[in-house]
Formats: structure tokens, sequence, C-alpha cells
């Protein structure tokens, strides 16, 4: 078995050192990066850290360990001295930009390691059954089978010992060679080979966990179809097509890049930036986005990114920059183990010292209690409980278009007591509607519609568009004449013959025109915060049109749904009071708050601060201080956002509410989780404490059950990988 693929792929081991958050380099440092195959958990990193940290030069150290990246931030190290060092541990050091084709997860023949499974079995039945020829037989069986399988472990453990670091790899190091000393040949084997078959499963379901994001890369394909100066359309790399440059995608096609449409109405599944499965029908003029599928029609697109910065490589480099930090519970473990681990060790110790002071004679029975405990000294389980936990629930979220940005949001969130919303573009959808209108005469009103959809379609203006949407039809509109805007006011032209306006309460009263019965209608509609159109001629108003800014959707379900989670609800909003009110009333929202400045929404939040976590949804830009000073801030809306990946703490990447509940649901499942898996390490640790001083506790039992634990642990933290989006 070679170094290159025998290193430990469980992200289990000894006590190691925190890893530090991901960071900009240090101010007048050089950044030297290293890909390493072999480091891909604490085990590797707290070595690389005592081997390297001395170095001269060296000012800093980041791991990337789902990348398997080391970034070395130095101030005039020697690169060759600093690889030199990297090669002692049994590790090899890469360029970042060297193409790998070493595969995650090794591929080492299963035939060698059954073989070494059945000498392990047969040195066991052999002793246990006294077979006459056992002396003789068991131990070159026992041997073989640590041949096959354990001598990269007994490599490992040894530079582990000799750098003064208590890994995995050196604790069975000492155990196994300590139960051959002592003549315990079998049991050696059986400790050997349970720990590589163990190390080897929960290998490939680790590199499952950790790839569940790296799918989404597989998203955006590397090729593209580009337009050439000459017209035609030639098979390029997606990394070679520049901004500003056009692209075609066939039905059935992925997009290799993001981008703006100049041709064509397709269909697109954008499930992979946004977790929504429901086709959306795009138009020229509107965003797309790297890894999306065209369902139907060709088109063509403008390039707005690089390949390397697409919306979906942003979203991965977010996960991957989330995955490297450490959750509070994990920041809790690691110290935690760095007391059990000695603490273990020196009961060890102590116990094989004492051993024969109380019992005389029995030192061989205190040496292998001794072993037993040194196997058990390993927080195996327990330090790989917690990042496989958050890692499947952050990849689970990002599948769903929910951008976590850290693991310490994620288990926050179960904790959340209110929730703040913005009201436009978050709960609404950030442009008015016409909600009704009616003539205040008694006709039919039929040509009042077709005036106003004609002097609205003029307009640019979002209140006219709203008119023009709702109003206009196939029929055809009548020609305006002499169109004129006002400015705050609205419009005016002459429309089949008549001098008609199109506008606000302002533009009435200008015109010296209005009742005290409108007057006071209108004063009970703004009081609702509806908005209103007027359309009249010099002598009096003809229709009274409203519109208000509408609920999303999904708004109102969200909002009960969080309600039966727990959580109250408050609207923040710069809007009118009564619009606010009216909004939060529909919606089923606990209070509402309007007429806020920045400043405003900014003194709301800290005020809420006192009754518990506290959330802020917005659009991560306008409500930035909001969002900066609540415990977990949203930025809704963040597909193609750079401020709001950038910014928010959760980025929901589509305008859905809905995202909301699924965030708290996922954060208390991963709570649960973590509880779960530490209680079972633990207690399993407990259990095997317990039978190893009572004699109960054999060497292979002790291997099985940490081990076991450890795939346990992993299998149930990557359940949230199945976690239902919704």
């Amino acid at each position: 078995m070679s170094d290159a693929h025998s290193h430990h792929e469980g992200c289990c081991g000894g006590p190691a050192e925190a890893s530090r958050e991901a960071v900009e380099a240090p101010p007048g440092t050089t950044t030297l990066r290293r890909r390493i195959a072999e480091m891909d958990c604490p085990t590797e990193e707290a070595l690389l850290r005592k081997a390297l940290a001395s170095a001269p030069g060296v000012d800093t150290l980041d791991f990337d360990l789902m990348n398997r990246v080391l970034s070395i931030h130095h101030r005039g190290a020697d690169p060759a001295e600093l690889d030199r060092r990297i090669r002692e541990l049994g590790m090899t050091p890469r360029p970042e930009d060297e193409v790998d084709e070493t595969p995650t997860t090794p591929r080492e023949p299963w035939g060698r390691m059954a073989l070494a499974i059945g000498l392990a079995l047969a040195a066991e039945l052999i002793g246990w059954t006294g077979w006459p020829g056992s002396a003789w037989l068991s131990p070159p069986l026992a041997l073989g089978a640590i041949a096959l399988v354990g001598l990269p472990t007994w490599r490992k453990g040894w530079v582990a010992l000799r750098h003064r670091s208590l890994n995995i790899n050196a604790l069975m190091t000492l155990a196994v060679t300590g139960a051959l000393l002592i003549g315990h040949w079998a049991e050696a084997a059986m400790v050997m080979v349970l720990f590589t078959l163990a190390e080897r499963l929960e290998a490939r379901s680790l590199d499952r966990a950790r790839g569940a994001i790296r799918t989404l890369l597989d998203s955006a394909p590397d090729q593209a179809r580009r337009r050439t100066p000459a017209g035609d359309w030639e098979r390029v790399a997606a990394a070679e097509v520049a901004v500003g440059e056009t692209v075609r995608v066939l039905p059935g096609e992925r997009l290799p890049l993001d981008g703006e449409i100049v041709r064509g109405e397709p269909t697109l599944d954008e499930s992979p930036i946004t977790g929504e499965s429901l086709p959306h029908d795009k138009e020229p003029g509107e965003a797309v986005f790297a890894g999306t599928i065209n369902r139907h029609g060709d088109f063509d697109y403008r390039t707005t990114r690089p390949a390397d910065d697409s919306t979906l490589a942003r979203i991965i480099h977010a996960v991957e920059a989330a995955q490297a930090s450490r959750a509070p519970t994990q920041r809790f473990i690691d110290r935690f183990s760095a007391i059990y681990t000695p603490a273990v060790l020196g009961l060890a110790v102590a116990t094989a010292l004492a051993w024969p002071l109380l019992f005389p004679g029995a030192w061989l029975d205190g040496v292998y209690r001794a072993l037993v405990l040194l196997v058990i000294a390993c927080p195996c389980a327990l330090v790989i409980s917690t990042p496989v936990t958050i890692v499947s629930a952050l990849s689970a979220a990002a599948r769903g278009g929910i951008l976590i940005k850290g693991g310490r949001f994620l288990e926050q969130g179960h904790r959340l007591a209110w929730l703040a919303l913005d009201k436009t573009g978050t709960l609404t959808l950030g442009e008015p509607r016409l909600a009704d209108w009616r003539p205040l005469d008694a006709s039919d009103g039929a040509p009042f519609a077709r005036q106003a959809a004609s002097l609205a379609g003029r307009s640019t203006h979002p209140v006219s568009r709203a008119v023009h949407q709702a109003l206009a039809t196939d029929s055809g509109e009548a020609e305006v004449h002499g169109f004129r805007e006002r400015p705050g006011l609205g419009v005016e032209g002459e429309v089949d013959g008549e001098a008609l306006w199109l506008g606000n309460r302002r533009l009435m009263t200008e015109r010296g025109l209005g009742t005290p019965a409108l007057a006071a209608e209108l004063d009970a509609l703004a009081e609702r915060g509806d908005s209103v159109v007027l359309l009249g001629d010099s002598g009096g108003v003809r229709a009274l049109f409203t519109l208000r800014d509408t609920l999303k959707p999904g708004s109102k379900a969200a909002i009960e749904a969080l309600h039966d989670l727990g959580v109250k609800t408050l609207v923040l909003s710069g809007d009118a009071a009564p619009a606010v009110a009216a909004i939060a009333a529909e919606a089923g929202i606990d209070e509402a708050r309007g007429g806020l400045l920045p400043e405003d929404k900014l003194a709301a939040i800290e005020a809420l601060g006192s009754r518990g976590v506290t959330g802020m949804v917005g659009d991560g830009i306008n409500d930035a201080p909001a969002l900066a000073r609540a415990d977990i801030g949203f930025a809704m809306g963040a597909a193609g956002s750079d401020a709001a990946i950038e910014t928010a703490d959760v980025a929901l990447m589509d305008d859905d509410p809905g995202k909301l509940p699924t965030f708290l649901r996922l954060s208390r499942a991963t709570r649960r989780v973590l509880i779960q898996n530490i209680v079972l390490a633990l207690g399993l640790k407990a259990v095997f404490l317990v039978l190893a001083f009572t004699g109960q506790a054999t060497l292979w039992m002790a291997v099985f059950a940490d081990m076991g634990a450890s795939l346990l642990v992993v299998a149930n933290g990557m359940r949230l990988l199945r976690l239902p989006h919704r």
C-alpha cells in the first residue's frame, strides 16, 4: 500500500489543535499554498502545525481540510525547507494548481483486507480452541495479518510519537506493539485489522459528506458554445470565455457561466442555485446563472462573470469557508479532547504501574488493561461527530437554496426567539399591483379602463406600469396625443379626442377637483396603506384605481410555520405605518413598525436583543446595519448579488420566505443530531472504561466499540443530507 494511498481518511484523531478560522493573509506576508492529499482531518493538521509553526519566517497557517489545501503565510521562509518538513511527516506537498489524479478515497484492493481478516480470525480461533499448535501457529498468522494492512498505521504512529502527538495512529501503534510484547498475538492482529477496516468504511462515508457540496460544482459544464467574431459558433473551455462574449445554450443543456439573455425565451430549471424545483420562463434582459438547466428553447446570452466567479462558484466557496470554520460545539469538543486524551493516557500508565502493587504477580494483567485504556483514550467518535454533522447540514441547506455562512449560525438558529422582517421585497412582491378599481358614476366603466391603460402605457413609472399591466387588453389601446409626464403627480394626454389626466390625489387637488365624499374615501384607503390613482378630465374624476404591494404567495404560510416553531415575528419598514400595519395583519405577524430609517431599524434590533436570539431578514444592502447587528442576518433573493452573499449570515438564494422555517427546522435537527452523537460517543467511552477496570473489555472489543461508534456518528450525521428542502 503506497504512502499516497494509505493516509487516515477519517476525520478522527487525538486532540487536534483548533483550526484557525479562514482569514486574509496578514499584512506584509507571502502566501504559499500546498495541496496535500494526506491532509484531511485534525490528525494531520496537528502534526503539520507542530512541524511548521516553528519554521523560520512562518507567520500563520490556514487549513482547508475539505480541499486538502494548506496556506502558509510567511515572511521570507524557504519553500523548499517547508516542503521538506511536510515530507518528513509522510505527506506529499504539491502546488495548489497542480492537477491531483489521486482519488479522494483510495481504492486499495479489498482482497488484501479479506485475507488479513481471515488470518486474524484464524489466529483468534486457534487461541480460543486451545489447539496444540497454537503457540507456534498463532504468531505468524497474526504477524501476516498486520503486515498485510497494518504497516501504514504503524509507520504513521511512530511519526506522530516522534513529534509528540497523541493521535489515533500513535495510540493504535502503542496498543498493538504492547499486545505483541506481552504475547497477545491474535488480539494485536484483530485490533489492527478491525481498525483498518473501520477506517476504510469511515473514509468512504466521510468522502460522501465532504463531497455533497462539491457535486454542485458539476452542475456547471466545463465547455461552452461561444460565438466567434465571424458569427460562427465554437466549443471552447468555459474558463476561456471572457465577460461580454455571447454563448448559446440548446434545450437540455446546462449553462456554463452567468449572464444576461439577449435572444430567446427559455424555460430554466434554477434548482442548483435557488433550490426551487419549478422551472422559470425567462425573457431577454433577465439574468441567468451557471449550472441551471435549459428545459425548453435555445437561447443566446451575454456573459457577465468569468467561470471562476459565477454565482455557483461563490456559493461553493462560501460553503467551503463555512465548513472550514469551527462551530461552537466543535470548539468545545476540541478543548474537551485536549484534556480527555492525556487524562486517560495517564490513567493507563497509572494502571500498568499500580496493578502489580494491588494484585501481586498480575503485572501482565495490568499492562493489558492499560492497553485497553489506550484504545479507549482515542476520542475518534467524539471529534468526528460535530464536523460531519455540520458539513452534512450545510450541504443539505445549499442544495435547498439556503447558503449558511458558518456552523455558528446553523447552531444558533435553534435558539431563535424573534425574527424581524423588512416589508418590501421580503414579505411583499416589492412592486405595486392593481387591487381594485371602479368608475365614480353608474356606467360600466369599460371605456375608462381603456383610457387609463392607454395613458399608463406611455409612462415608465412603476405605478403606471402596474395599471397598464392589469388593464391592457387584446383589443388594443387608444392613440394618445400631446402626452405629458408630470413628475410626482401623474400623466396627461388626449385620448379619443378628450383631454384626460391620470395621477394621484395631489394632481386632482391641483386641478381643483374632488368632493368631500371622495376625499373621505381616499383618506380611508390611505389609512389601509393603499395607493390610489385617479382618472379624470377637466370636469371631475371618472374612475378610481386602488393599488397595493401584495404579499408574496408563500409569506403567510411562512409566518404561520414560524409561529408553529415558537418564533415571534415583527415587521420593520420605512413605508408608512398604515401600509405596514395592513401587511402585518394580512400576514399574521405579531408586531409592526413603519416609517423607520435605517438607524431606527438598528435600534429596534438592539432592543429585541434583550428578548432572546434575534434574526433580521432583508435585502442584504438597505438593511445592512440591522442585518449586521442581529444575531443572525438573513438576505433574501441573494442569487447574483455579491453584497448579499458576502454580508449575510444566511443567504436565501431566491425570494421565497418559506425557506426561513426550513432553516429553523434544519438548525433544530442539527442540534438534535449533535447531542445524539455526543451522548453516543461519551456513553460508549464510559461503558468501556468501566469494563476495562472490571476485566470484561478486550483489546479488539475496545477497537470495535471505538470505531463502531465513529461509524455510527458519521451515519447519524449524514442523515441530515436526506432532509427535505421544504
